[in-house]
């Protein structure tokens, strides 16, 4: 898969390494399929678990267009508003039998929790589908360098769209085989951002979209989990709520249930460039993020058997 335009207007993607999509995607690839297993061009990773929870992390990318790349301004070429580490943090997810989803491309280029419509998520400062300003409100790009909207357009078929595409696909294939499906969207952020919030960011922030995206005993359940970690502030439907990826996919009705977890980066890493990962810090906000998934798997286990 490659994007049309010149040479300077393509993907580029990192040689010996594929992302793994579903079956239905491996239809567009059937010279590649292989056991169920169909290397593509590199947009996302996705692995396949065996209990009906799905990990999605859809700002864990790193990869620029070379176009954006050349764009982007001093401040932003250190990546500072990526959720640095997540697969890393929540390498885990195997052996709870969890699948998982990756971004590989940066928010920079296009954000995947957005709608494709680009409609607000939230009410006052915040960043759209095709980011034009930093967290801290500097502008992303060089004057005059926005990536164009026919570039913008390809971006949202080749990396927004096989993203939605797969998270969808998986759900759907959960809830078929199990019955139901759980979808656990993973985040972080710095933890003092005034140009987004007031005052500094409690550790855990889940959000449920005020109660919509999931039971609300599975939130009452989760949240227990992280008052029971006395190390660690929480919240439920605080600053963040839940972006497009909570609030689109989460369906308590038809027995889909997703909650969001925006984690303050001081848990884990160094909140600055180099943006190191800290193990120190890490193991125990682990020890708190495995048992907060369990919860998870549990309560489905409970509900439908």
């Amino acid at each position: 898969m490659s994007l049309p335009g010149t040479s300077n207007d393509r993907l580029t993607w990192p040689t010996g390494w594929a992302a793994i999509w579903t079956n239905a995607s491996c239809a567009t690839a059937s010279n590649h399929r292989s056991e169920g297993v169909c290397p593509v061009d590199n947009v996302l990773t996705f692995k396949r678990g065996s209990v009906p929870l799905l990990i999605s992390m859809p700002h864990a990318g790193l990869k620029l267009t070379p176009l954006v790349e050349a764009a982007l301004v001093d401040e932003a070429l250190s990546l500072p508003d990526t959720d640095w580490h997540i697969p890393r943090l929540y390498d885990f997810a195997a052996e709870l039998g969890a699948s998982t989803l990756a971004a590989e491309y940066s928010r920079f280029v296009i954000d995947l929790n957005r709608p494709s419509d680009d409609k607000p998520m939230y009410v006052g400062a915040t960043t759209g589908l095709f980011p034009s300003i930093l967290f801290d409100g500097v502008p992303l790009f060089k004057d005059g360098q926005t990536p164009s909207a026919e570039e913008r357009a390809r971006y949202l078929q080749q990396i927004w769209t096989p993203y939605h595409q797969t998270l969808e696909q998986e759900l759907q294939r959960m809830r078929d085989e199990f019955g139901y499906a759980l979808l656990f969207d993973a985040h972080s952020i710095r933890g003092h951002i005034p140009h987004l919030f007031d005052g500094r960011l409690p550790d855990f922030n889940l959000g449920t979209f005020n109660g919509v995206s999931c039971d609300p005993e599975l939130a009452s359940r989760m949240e227990q989990v992280c008052a029971a970690a006395k190390d660690y502030s929480h919240v439920l439907n605080g600053r963040f709520k839940g972006g497009h990826i909570t609030r689109h996919y989460g369906d308590p009705a038809n027995n889909i249930h997703a909650v969001q977890l925006e984690l303050a980066q001081s848990t884990y890493m160094d909140e600055f460039a180099p943006f190191h990962y800290r193990p120190d810090l890490a193991e125990p906000t682990r020890a708190v993020l495995k048992p907060l998934l369990e919860t998870f798997i549990a309560w489905g286990q409970e509900q439908f058997g």
